[in-house]
């Protein structure tokens, strides 16, 4: 009986769960269907859906132009960004030097500071290096803040990783790199996959970097490409509607494909602690 409660009880939290999520996705499709100009009712389905709004969206909005940039950007960031994560969580987690201690808390602060304090110096800066208005300067700092939680990531999990394993490959005469590549990357694929689909949804959403640095329309990346629908004295609801479920479709795509590898990759930072 009482496993039949639980049971009940964690198909009800669930259900409630998916709704919370779901509701404001179908109020976006909603209103993303609206007439245009219409008076926007979020969670009312149109009488006459106007799924043409999608293709006006995508030609208004440019959007083939910002999704090649914001693929040009995730494809250098996610793996330079997972490649220095997992060294640097390798050297943390596996080795004792001086001034590991402190150097770790230094690569925490860019987890525990908001970066939107830094949004402006950070443009004067790569200004003057003439990184502006290009790829690779959004793509350096995207990498520095995602370095410090991959860091952060990686050492827990190599830090959970059995000594015993790490010193029978040393007694073996194996080098760090080959402990790294050979022993403990195989059976870090979990995590490693969890933390790269990570990477690629916070690089693809980035919206006030792209923003501040990247003036040029020619470069701009789609979630800031979405102020095109936004006017002086007026804006078009449901064209930006649809193209915030547009610029979603290659995150929720890339999830549903990894979904197994994050959730056990998840479930085993859980386990290990």
């Amino acid at each position: 009986m009482n496993a039949r409660f639980e049971r009940l009880g964690a198909y009800t939290f669930l259900c409630l769960f998916a709704l919370a999520v779901l509701l404001p996705l179908f109020s976006i499709l909603s209103v993303a269907l609206q007439p245009q100009g219409a008076p926007v009712t979020g969670l009312s389905w149109p009488d006459d859906p106007q799924w043409g709004n999608f293709a006006r969206a995508w030609t208004t909005g440019s959007f083939g132009d910002l999704i090649t940039s914001s693929v040009i950007v995730a494809v250098v960031v996610v793996p330079v960004a997972t490649v220095l994560s997992i060294m640097t969580g390798y050297a943390f987690g596996t080795m004792r030097f001086r001034g590991s201690t402190p150097l770790f808390y230094v690569m925490l602060i860019g987890i525990v500071m908001p970066y939107e304090a830094t949004v402006v110096p950070l443009y004067y800066d790569l200004r003057q290096f003439g990184l502006t208005d290009n790829y690779l300067g959004l793509m350096l700092p995207e990498i520095g803040l995602s370095v410090s939680f991959g860091t952060f990531w990686m050492r827990a999990f190599f830090l959970s990783t059995p000594r015993a394993l790490i010193e029978a490959a040393r007694m073996d005469g194996a080098n760090s790199f080959t402990v790294l590549f050979r022993i403990l990357l195989p059976v870090a694929r979990p995590a490693v996959t969890t933390l790269m689909v990570l990477f690629f949804v916070w690089s693809w959403n980035e919206f006030l970097l792209s923003l501040v640095l990247l003036q040029d329309p020619a470069v701009r990346t789609a979630p800031a490409g979405l102020g095109l629908f936004v006017g002086q004295r007026t804006t078009d609801v449901a064209g930006l509607s649809a193209g915030a479920l547009i610029v979603t479709v290659p995150v929720v795509i890339v999830y549903l494909f990894l979904q197994r590898h994050v959730i056990r990759g998840m479930l085993q930072g859980a386990v290990k602690g």
